[in-house]
């Protein structure tokens, strides 16, 4: 879709406390040490806290074992591109690109638990979209979450996009449908529709969900055409349990990775690639609207390690 631009320097302050946590232990590590058996149990211990998740921490830690085995990495300081090449290797060639409509309007639906940031991420889309010149209109489909539309009423003043809202309580399907008549009738360029909180655990709230999908469907027959769902960075390996319930629900399309920011442990973005089939499309690196990067792997792996 071409909505956003990759900024490396924002992708490395965002990532900040995480390279910090990182580098100041990793690198203080292995600083002047020779590669040894016990010093990669340390960067076992290293990977696990960064949340990079087991399955890759286990077969990375597998792998720079058998390179020490057999000579070809002596120092500790070896260990770190090492760490960074593997790292980079487990991503899949995924298409990270926000999907569009042959005809618009584009349909991006958002979904995510209460907390997650998902209006705010609503928010940094929908600036996004606007700075390219694309006409957008925000669905305020979280009618349940007190002060949900207020919120998302504000963004939309701010950022100057139309906005389709119902009455506290309304039927958040409702108010999709609606939403997807007025984009026809506009000729919108996006609709963005924000739906409630959900808390994956709750089924009647899920199925509630895969109802707005399905009267989009209704009026726009091939959307949504993307479905986003935005991950709280700082929930950890919660946020893999929440993105599974979701992908049931809704065939969630790309992960929005929210808070990056305000975590130490980037590494769940690795998590999130080994355990799920859906790839990381966006991320959240600040609270402004402007906040917002697509996932790069190579540079995002770069920024954690301060490369």
């Amino acid at each position: 879709m071409g909505i956003f631009t990759r900024t490396v320097a924002a992708i490395r302050k965002g990532l900040t406390r995480t390279r910090e946590a990182l580098l100041g232990g990793l690198r203080g590590l292995v600083a002047g040490k020779a590669l040894s058996d016990d010093l990669i149990d340390q960067i076992e211990d290293y990977l696990i806290k960064a949340d990079v998740g087991v399955k890759a921490t286990v077969a990375i830690i597998e792998q720079l074992r058998e390179a020490h085995a057999e000579g070809e990495l002596k120092r500790g300081e070896d260990a770190i591109e090492f760490l960074k090449a593997r790292l980079k290797a487990r991503f899949e060639d995924m298409d990270r690109s926000i999907a569009i409509a042959p005809q618009p309007p584009t349909v991006i639906l958002v979904a995510g638990i209460n907390g997650a940031g998902k209006t705010t991420s609503v928010a940094k889309i929908a600036k996004s979209l606007r700075d390219e010149g694309r006409s957008v209109l925000l669905a305020a489909a979280d009618t349940f979450r007190a002060g949900a539309v207020a919120q998302l009423e504000i963004w939309s003043q701010r950022l100057g996009v139309d906005i389709v809202k119902g009455a506290p309580g309304a039927d958040p399907a409702a108010v999709a449908f609606d939403a997807a008549e007025a984009a026809l009738a506009r000729q919108s360029d996006v609709l963005l529709i924000d739906t409630a909180g959900r808390l994956h655990t709750q089924k009647n709230l899920m199925e509630q969900l895969a109802k707005i999908r399905r009267v989009v469907m209704k009026k726009i027959p091939d959307g949504p055409h993307e479905v986003l769902l935005v991950l709280d960075a700082t929930s950890g390996q919660t946020a893999i349990a929440q993105a599974e319930e979701f992908k049931k629900a809704i065939d969630v399309t790309g992960i929005f990775l929210a808070k990056l920011d305000g975590t130490a442990k980037g590494g769940i973005v690795i998590a999130i690639q080994d355990a799920l089939d859906i790839p990381v499309k966006l991320i959240g690196v600040g609270e402004t609207p402007e906040d917002v990067e697509p996932f790069d792997p190579d540079a995002f792996i770069d920024a954690m390690f301060g490369g």
